[in-house]
């Protein structure tokens, strides 16, 4: 669940908001989402299902091959590190985890193939429904994956392996990267809510750009540089200029990082923005009028879009199901909207073909539910 400074229970922070999802939309969501999709109205007719049968779909690139692929949470665990290391405070905390994360490839024919799986993935407390975390986002470097780990480290209940970034080799084994449970540890950012603190981070978003990866934490609220010899530099702390937002989606065009948040909690349409951030961490709001922004993306004419969680007022909950949607910025400053009724997407991607590709059922639903879509977005 999210969580607001506006409010002494709620505080921003991206697993909260999956969490709250989880517990209301199980009931109503069965495997496919044909149960819930009953009960709701479907998404926009440009709006088509790509591929589906995935766990908690987050961040996904096409590589070099013409292949999508989708970081997938996975299905949490049930190891406690209860007594080992500092947990998170309840309700969220304590986590339990496992090694059900995995990478999938989807060919352009929408077939899904495993590239690695029995990666880390947690879940929150069973107070507020067992939400999940875990592999969350890929990039590829050249024709190399890397992947970014958003449910590992102790405080997640996988006390061997840490949050981080990994890099999947041709044979589906992996190897650790860069430790970025330990650069948390060791350089926080200015502002910490203890009641809202992840010792171990929710990683959420990660891009290649300039020769380095590029990765968004939210619960830090932070944005970091990853060598390719596995040294973590922050590029800037967004907590100094904007408080606890929660960033959370980044894409990197003309030089700069454009980086969309949640805003704060209970949701208010327009309470969300976007920044461009500089590589020297200067930063300035680019667009306003927003709401819980999990995607960021441009498309080959360097228009600016973004992916909206979902929009209706409050909190998510069966009222929000279906209410994500993908917004384009016009060239007079306003937002259209290019797609709706998606059910709680959380990350988007451009084609080859043009197209959009956006991860559907992307939280707070059964294993299994997980979409992905395609959308045209016209011309």
């Amino acid at each position: 669940m999210i969580v607001s400074h506006r409010s002494p229970i709620w505080r921003a922070r991206v697993v909260r908001t999956f969490a709250v999802a989880a517990v209301v939309l199980a009931p109503i969501a069965s495997v496919g989402g044909n149960s819930a999709q009953a009960q709701a109205p479907g998404p926009s007719s440009n709006v088509s299902v790509f591929a589906s049968g995935l766990d908690n779909p987050r961040g996904l690139k096409f590589g070099p091959d013409g292949n999508l692929y989708v970081a997938e949470g996975g299905r949490g665990g049930t190891n406690s590190t209860v007594g080992q290391c500092t947990q998170v405070v309840p309700p969220v905390g304590p986590y339990t985890g496992g090694m059900t994360g995995r990478i999938s490839r989807i060919s352009p024919s929408g077939a899904r193939t495993t590239v690695v799986d029995n990666l880390p993935s947690s879940q929150t407390s069973a107070l507020i429904g067992g939400e999940v975390s875990g592999v969350a986002d890929v990039a590829f470097v050249g024709n190399r994956l890397y992947a970014l780990l958003g449910g590992a480290g102790c405080s997640h209940g996988v006390p061997n392996i840490p949050n981080g970034v990994i890099r999947v080799d041709s044979d589906g084994s992996w190897h650790l990267v860069a430790d970025l449970s330990a650069f948390l540890m060791t350089h926080p950012v200015k502002t910490i809510d203890p009641d809202d603190f992840e010792p171990d981070g929710t990683w959420y978003s990660m891009v290649f750009a300039r020769g380095s990866l590029y990765a968004i934490e939210p619960n830090h609220s932070e944005l970091d540089r990853i060598q390719k010899d596995g040294k973590v530099s922050r590029v800037i702390d967004f907590t100094v200029l904007y408080g606890s937002f929660t960033q959370t989606a980044m894409a990197f065009h003309h030089g700069a990082f454009y980086v969309g948040n949640l805003g704060t909690f209970p949701a208010t349409p327009g309470d969300a923005y976007i920044l461009r951030v500089t590589p020297d961490g200067g930063s300035a709001k680019v667009a306003t009028g927003l709401m819980t922004v999990l995607g960021v993306a441009f498309d080959r004419k360097g228009r600016l879009y973004a992916l909206e969680n979902f929009t209706v007022p409050g909190f998510p909950g069966p009222g929000a199901a279906f209410s994500g949607d993908v917004k384009r910025l016009t060239s007079n400053g306003s937002w259209e909207t290019v797609a709706s009724g998606l059910m709680f997407p959380t990350a988007m991607t451009f084609g080859p073909d043009g197209r959009l590709y956006v991860s559907n059922f992307g939280h707070g639903t059964p294993p299994g539910t997980g979409q992905i879509v395609r959308i045209d977005v016209g011309t």
